[in-house]
């Protein structure tokens, strides 16, 4: 049996350092939300495009629904591959400008699949410091050697790949907008170097996918860079307002990954539903195009907003707008005030990111109007003069 002491000593433990989490329950994802019958401005969900309650998405998943039933039934190399799977991959590879695209079960699973389904003990896998613990994951189950270099440092880079071995399978990894900070990768110098030393180049888009680039197509198609990244990781939970992850790559990577990717392999196949409202989100940008754009604006309206207080947000350039705290006592003091006054947000401690750096992230979506800004903006000015002393 677990031994149930030493499982309560360890949550004693978590509550004395302040690094207890818990799971609070809302009633839907979006900008706006209603609690108890009081309205929020929510600044916490990842529906940037307001696309997850939407009415298109709804009808795209109650069709796919009707066509395909509630489950996949089984993995997608048994016969859990349905009709949705394969049209929503085409249209992906489509989206992103790729030969072929595969779907997962979430991001995370993509991430973990595809390090350690391509690279393996004698392998060097290099990453920025930053990057989703998705991607660390992944190295370290592929066994390979792990790197990192400091945040979008590409001097830092070029001295790890000079030192490593050229005839070892060696690849970088990296995000294109950074999920804590809102900063974007300095992805042409790093795909210059992996040009130069002959390394691969995955990119994640999580948080890029359905904003930046030519129909939301993604930083990596935004800068033209296709042809230089091998892979793009993709999401469709976030500005696509459904669920699960997807890869763009060559025919031949996902051939293999479809023979190796155990995070694929051994996981039941995303049901229709999601796989519908994805295709309703990819439909949602092929006819609004400037949907991403208009994210942005608002986003640099908030920060303008900010700046405005004395309140820095870094080097921020998206629609994540990180106000740094520092001390997680004080960012959930903050988190708190917020609440009070109706806007929800996510207070990000450490270990999430480094000791000092605790903060508030904003995550801004096309919910917010430029009055809900204003707001949230003299709100958190406020807020931190009431918990940081001067």
């Amino acid at each position: 049996m677990l031994d149930s002491t030493k499982i309560k000593n360890e949550l004693a433990e978590l509550k004395r350092a302040g690094l207890t989490r818990e799971l609070r329950e809302y009633p839907h994802a979006g900008g706006r939300i209603s609690i108890d019958g009081k309205d929020y401005l929510n600044f916490s969900s990842n529906d940037y495009l307001d696309l997850a309650n939407s009415e298109r998405l709804k009808e795209f998943a109650k069709n796919s629904i009707n066509l395909y039933g509630t489950g996949s039934g089984a993995s997608r190399l048994v016969s859990g591959t349905l009709p949705c799977h394969a049209e929503l991959e085409q249209h992906l590879a489509t989206f992103k400008k790729y030969p072929a695209a595969l779907v997962f079960g979430s991001g995370y699973m993509a991430n973990v699949g595809v390090i350690s389904g391509l690279y393996g003990r004698n392998s060097h896998v290099v990453c920025d410091r930053l990057v989703h613990a998705s991607i660390i994951d992944g190295a370290i189950l592929s066994r390979a050697t792990l790197h990192r270099f400091a945040h979008n440092d590409t001097e830092h880079l070029e001295r790890i790949l000079k030192k490593l071995p050229s005839n070892a399978e060696r690849v970088v990894v990296t995000e294109s907008v950074f999920s804590m900070d809102g900063d974007l990768a300095p992805l042409q110098r790093i795909a210059e170097l992996c040009s130069e030393y002959n390394v691969g180049l995955m990119v994640d888009e999580a948080h890029a996918c359905g904003v930046f680039g030519d129909k939301g197509a993604g930083l990596v198609n935004s800068l033209g860079l296709t042809d230089q990244v091998d892979i793009v990781i993709g999401t469709l939970s976030k500005a696509l307002g459904s669920f699960g992850g997807f890869i763009a790559c060559s025919e031949s990577i996902r051939n293999l990954l479809v023979s190796r990717a155990r995070s694929l392999i051994f996981s039941t196949a995303p049901p229709p539903s999601v796989m519908g409202a994805a295709l309703g989100a990819l439909e949602y940008l092929d006819e609004n195009p400037d949907a991403g754009k208009e994210l942005l604006e608002r986003a640099s309206y908030l920060r303008g907003r900010l700046a405005g207080h004395g309140i820095e947000t870094g080097n921020s350039d998206s629609q994540i707008v990180p106000v740094i705290i520092g001390g997680n006592d004080r960012v959930l003091a903050v988190a708190d005030y917020l609440r009070s006054r109706n806007i929800v947000v996510a207070a990000i401690r450490a270990p999430t990111v480094p000791v000092g750096t605790e903060r508030i992230r904003l995550s801004v979506t096309l919910a917010h109007e430029k009055p809900d800004l204003d707001y949230v903006a003299q709100t958190i000015a406020d807020a931190v003069k009431r918990v940081i002393p001067v």
